[in-house]
Parts: structure tokens; C-alpha cells; sequence
């Protein structure tokens, strides 16, 4: 039987121990800008998923991914061993690194509300002084279906 709410906690356990593991015992250069998001472990158990972020050397800097996720493949067998021994459970999960496009596409996510932002304020400059093309009150009202008939 599967027991989601067991893989829920072990999926937060394997982030916090993975992510200390790669602050603390791994010592490869290649990992000093990798953080750990999130972690989705199977209903049996047996298999997690490890997202993952890279951050550049500065702000400026684009985040060498390659690079990253050549350090986690070498790193994959030591921090297995390091949540098999940290967790506890029967069968050691096998992990599975994946980059995390959720930053990126949050940050995407911004950049087009503010283009949204900024034409919505310029249609409202141009509004602003602008007229009427007809008359006032483009409806009928009571009084002008009178005269007509």
C-alpha cells in the first residue's frame, strides 16, 4: 500500500541531508553554487527525484549547469550512502538529479508582467486625453424613441 504521506516526509528529509551533505562533505568545486530545492520520492519508496539550482560565481555570472550536474553524477553514490545511513529506511532510494526551471520561469514570469505593466500604463496616458469618437452617450434613452416615433 502506498503511503504518500511517508514519501512526503522522506522527499523533505532527503533535501535537508542531501543539501548538507553538498554544503559539508562533498568537496568538489563544481557544486560550491548548487542548491537543493525540492525532492519527490516514489509511493513505494524506492526512487527520488532531487531538484536542484544553480547560482553563478556573481550576480552578473550565468550559472555553469554542465559543469553542476557532472558533479552530481560523480557525487550520486556518496550522498545515497549518505541518506541511506541518515534515514534509516529499508531500501536506500536511488536519487535522481533534475535542474529546477522554476526560478527561471518565475523570473520570466516577471519580466512579462512588467512589459504587461509598463503598455498598460501607456494606454492609459494615451486615454487620458482622449475623446469620444460619437456622441456622449452612445445609448438611446427614453426620451430620444419618443421623438422617433
Amino acid at each position: 500500500m502506498v503511503d504518500q504521506a511517508r514519501a512526503r516526509r522522506l522527499a523533505k528529509r532527503i533535501v535537508t541531508i542531501v543539501g548538507t551533505a553538498i554544503e559539508h562533505e562533498i568537496k568538489d568545486p563544481r557544486l560550491r553554487f548548487v542548491t537543493i530545492t525540492d525532492a519527490k520520492v516514489t509511493g513505494d519508496l524506492r526512487e527520488a527525484t532531487v531538484y536542484y539550482t544553480v547560482m553563478g560565481e556573481t550576480i552578473d555570472a550565468e550559472p555553469d549547469y554542465a559543469s553542476a550536474a557532472e558533479g552530481l553524477k560523480k557525487a550520486t553514490g556518496v550522498l545515497r550512502s549518505t541518506v541511506g545511513a541518515a534515514t534509516g529506511v529499508k531500501f536506500t532510494p536511488t536519487l535522481a538529479f533534475v535542474l529546477d526551471t522554476v526560478p527561471d520561469a518565475a523570473r520570466q514570469m516577471e519580466e512579462l508582467l512588467a512589459r504587461a505593466r509598463a503598455v498598460d500604463e501607456r494606454v492609459a496616458r494615451v486615454a487620458a486625453g482622449a475623446t469620444p469618437a460619437g456622441a456622449a452617450d452612445p445609448y438611446k434613452s427614453d426620451d430620444e424613441q419618443d421623438d422617433d416615433d
